[in-house]
């Protein structure tokens, strides 16, 4: 059973790097002739194709909970918990219009994050501490009065199931000086797709989001609080991968 669930997440992964290589080759090519939000739905495909492909392989399905309160119509930060790589790619297909917070480096891989600079990150030195934090404040901002969405693990690194990490301030802190609400996420995609192992493992994750959180008369560190038990808690009440 073992080998063949291994076989498969080889065949899954071949399939997951030719898709990310061609669309990361193509991607410079055609960002200069398209714009931000179709930059973005190209991104968007690039997810799209590989959840289809990383279900009909491995077996890997899912189900959205609470999605009357995405409000697509009105802008909010997107704050989620992080286990995998499938969230990333769920959410970017999910999800309106997003700016991500990313980790400088991404945006300088060859080829791919040159693509990457069109769809309008927000990527940061993790390094850089309170000069980071005021590029998430002044950049989301920015972002969020265009009309885009800002996604933010506050978590700030991929985290094993069942493993707890402190939620950093800068989503909270975003919310608080933007004045716009938090949509908060939990998952439990590390089940199935577990940080740093090649086998993906067939069952259904299970996607949640959360009423929105308003900001108004708080401060960072309660609306951070607020946030943080939410995904805790939410992610105890998710049924178990089957």
């Amino acid at each position: 059973m073992t080998l063949w669930l291994g076989l498969r997440s080889v065949v899954f992964t071949f399939f997951f790097f030719l898709v990310t290589g061609v669309m990361g080759i193509i991607s410079p090519f055609i960002s200069p002739f398209l714009s931000p939000d179709a930059m973005y739905r190209f991104l968007q495909k690039w997810g799209t194709i590989n959840l289809f492909l990383l279900k009909v392989i491995c077996g890997v399905k899912w189900q959205l909970r609470g999605e009357e309160n995405i409000h697509p119509e009105s802008t909010a930060i997107v704050l989620s918990n992080h286990q995998s790589t499938w969230e990333t790619m769920y959410l970017l297909s999910l999800f309106p219009s997003m700016s991500w917070v990313i980790k400088q480096e991404l945006i300088n891989l060859p080829v791919f994050g040159w693509g990457m600079r069109k769809s309008r990150p927000i990527a940061i030195d993790r390094k850089a501490g309170r000069s980071a934090l005021c590029q998430i404040q002044e950049n989301g901002k920015i972002r969020l009065d265009q009309g885009n969405w800002v996604c933010i693990f506050p978590e700030g690194t991929r985290v094993l199931p069942g493993k707890k990490a402190r939620f950093k301030l800068g989503g909270a802190q975003l919310a608080v000086h933007s004045g716009y609400p938090i949509c908060p996420v939990a998952h439990n995609a590390g089940e199935c797709w577990p940080r740093g192992e090649l086998l993906k493992v067939p069952g259904t994750i299970t996607v949640s989001i959360g009423p929105r959180i308003e900001v108004a008369g708080k401060t960072p560190e309660q609306v951070n609080k607020e946030v943080e038990e939410w995904i805790t808690e939410e992610r105890k009440r998710l049924p178990l991968v089957r």
